[in-house]
């Protein structure tokens, strides 16, 4: 990997599989095919077999050869450079949206996973905003700001609702 290249979660070491260090991928966002150089617990390892589903990949990674192995990594986020997990439109990394402006209701704390959506977790009241088209209008990160519809949330005055 590159210095000073940003590093991107992809996902997190799940359960072990077998006895060579293959392991189930949880929350996995990227493909992981074979190739892909991934940082682990602040070491950097490759993707030297890729099994599973898309929902549920199956790696092992160069130098894990054990059971032991994998099972000692349970938890950790596996991280790639954002040049091999590049950001399609409309996407944005969690960690780029916190500390971002909400017109209205505060700053972007945290961003909490959903069954169904995303929420964001707003200051300095703690509002939960679903991260969905009809709730968030508009999100721009260089600018450090997120619009969202105070109406469709509740949350606009009640002079300004319509009968």
């Amino acid at each position: 990997m590159t210095a000073g290249e940003r590093l991107v979660p992809v996902g997190r070491v799940g359960r072990a599989h077998g006895r060579d260090g293959s392991f189930y991928v949880d929350g996995a966002s990227h493909a992981l095919e074979v190739g892909t150089r991934v940082s682990v617990r602040d070491l950097e390892r490759e993707v030297d077999r890729r099994g599973g589903t898309a929902d549920r990949p199956l790696v092992h990674l160069s130098g894990l050869a054990s059971r032991d192995d994998a099972a000692a990594l349970r938890g950790e986020p596996l991280l790639v450079t954002a040049s091999e997990a590049p950001l399609e439109e409309g996407e944005w990394l969690s960690e780029d949206l916190i500390g971002c402006d909400v017109p209205g209701i505060g700053t972007v704390k945290r961003v909490i996973s959903g069954p169904s959506c995303d929420l964001l977790e707003v200051g300095p009241d703690d509002a939960l905003v679903p991260f969905v088209s009809d709730a968030v209008k508009r999100v721009d990160t260089d600018a450090r700001l997120i619009v969202v519809d105070l109406e469709f949330l509740g949350l606009g005055q009640p002079d300004d609702r319509q009968p």
